[in-house]
Formats: C-alpha cells, structure tokens, sequence
C-alpha cells in the first residue's frame, strides 16, 4: 500500500521544499494543495480518514506548511478538530521550516554546551523560528529575550509564545546594531533569526565579548546576520565561542525533517510540533 503524505499550504504554490524533502522522507506519493484556511479544508481532511482501514490509516499522513506560522497553526488545530476515535491520520507543522530550523539549531546549541541558567538572546526574533527558537531555548532552562526593530512587534511575538507554550520571554526593541550589541551584552547564548540577507551584528559587537559562548546563525543569505561568521561552522571555535552556522546545523535540519516525515508512516495518530520535533532533534543531534 502506498504511502501518501497530503501537503496542505496555507500559500497559493505549495512549497517545493517541503515537497521534495517529503520524498527523501519515505512517501510514495505527495499531493498538495494551496491556499488552505480553516474554512475550506474539511474535505480534504475527510477524504484522508474515511478512506482506508483502520490497520492502513498510518499509511496516509498530512504535512501542513506555508510561510505564515499563525495560518499554519491555525490550520493545524482545524485539522485535529475534524478527528474523532480512530478516524485520524498522522499530523505535522512545519511553516516555514518553523519547527524543523529552530529545532536542529536550538539542539546543536545544547550539544555544545550547558544552556541551563543563561541568558539567551533571539536576535530579529518575532518570525516563524525565531519564535519556536525562543521557545525551545527555555526548555533548555535559559533565560530568553527576543528582539525586533519595533518593540510592538516584539511584545506581540512574546504574548503568541506565552500564549501557545506557556513560557515567558523577555521582549526588546533593538532597531540597529548599536541596540543589538547592547541586547547581547549580557548574554552567554545568541540565535540570529533575522531576514535572508540582513546583517545583525559586526564582529567587532561580538568578538571581544567576555561572557559569549554559544552562537547560531540561521541565515545561509550574505551578507550572514552575524558578521565574522561562516555559514558553513559547525561547532567552530571563534575568538572562544562555539558557532553553529546555517548550514552546519542545516544538516541536522534536513536530517529532521526527514526523520519526522518517516514517523508519520508508523502510526495513524502521532501529531508532531514544535515539542515532539525539538525532542526529535535532540535525540538525532
């Protein structure tokens, strides 16, 4: 019987990412569909519960993805609500490489060092990994604060995390890399989650830095959010600080990803988000 993954996007063109790496995952078959709300996917969600045996339920899963993780969540709790008994198929979040990102680079970090008690900073934070990131450094029991240009959108960041995991994060406006060495001056952890692109911090606002030790960087785009960096470091010594770059976690990242898609197929009722990923990730890291 064949393994078919549905990929549900909340974007109009379902992402090629996503689909790509659902084969390298083990299904058979991908079929996806764009531009999904909560309002308009009950059949689709029906179609994938009705159809097979119980005994041949774990051969269907769903993969929910797109690059808004509100939507995305959204989503996700629309498609748990049409489940009833043993009519369910195996589920996953995954916007925007939300869960799978944050997860890989929050691990490498804690296989790196002790992160309990320290501080962390999520620099440019309120995205889709930022935001997972926050949340998956204070299960490594450090202290977290999130920063964007605009305090707003950093205190909005902050509540959606509270409000979804029930942590709290520290919010912080830092509009320009003057603000965001002083955001880090006090921290021994700092995850950079800015847009591709964007440069963060100069390596003159880390390098001499007395209590830095663990950086991560998940931005492949030069100029890198971390100047002096190497996307490419994995677990690198620099000026003593263990750096993680985005493609020497993005290894673990790809890695997960597949992982997670594999594990769909064992079971009809395993829902994977950010909590089962980033336990995921820390077995694999």
């Amino acid at each position: 019987m064949k393994k078919l993954l549905f990929q549900f996007d909340t974007d109009v063109y379902p992402s090629v990412f996503d689909t790509v790496v659902a084969y390298d995952g083990g299904a058979d078959q991908v079929i996806s569909h764009g531009g999904l709300t909560p309002e308009n996917l009950g059949p689709l969600v029906e179609g994938t519960i009705f159809t097979r045996a119980p005994k041949d339920k774990k051969n269907t899963a769903i993969f929910v993805g797109g690059s808004d993780m509100t939507a995305g969540q959204a989503l996700l709790n629309a498609i748990k609500a049409k489940f009833f008994y043993d009519f369910r198929v195996s589920l996953m979040l995954d916007s925007n490489g939300s869960n799978t990102t944050a997860a890989a680079g929050v691990a490498k970090l804690a296989s790196s060092g002790n992160l309990a008690g320290k501080q962390a900073v999520v620099l440019a934070g309120t995205g889709p990994v930022g935001q997972r990131a926050a949340y998956m450094l204070t299960q490594e029991g450090a202290s977290v604060i999130l920063t964007s240009r605009r305090m707003a959108r950093a205190e909005q960041a902050c509540r959606g995390i509270q409000e979804r995991f029930g942590v709290e994060v520290i919010p912080l406006e830092a509009a320009d890399g003057e603000a965001r060495a002083q955001a880090i001056e006090s921290a021994q952890i700092v995850f950079a989650t800015g847009a591709a692109g964007v440069e963060l911090l100069q390596e003159e606002h880390w390098r001499d830095h007395p209590g830095l030790e663990l950086i991560a960087d998940a931005n492949a785009t030069p100029p890198l959010g971390i100047a002096g960096t190497d996307m490419m470091d994995r677990g690198a010594e620099r000026y003593g600080k263990i750096v993680w770059g985005a493609i020497g976690f993005g290894t673990l990242k790809l890695a997960l990803h597949r992982a997670c898609i594999a594990r769909l197929f064992e079971q009809n009722n395993l829902i994977l988000d950010a909590e089962e990923i980033y336990k995921i990730a820390k077995e694999m890291a």
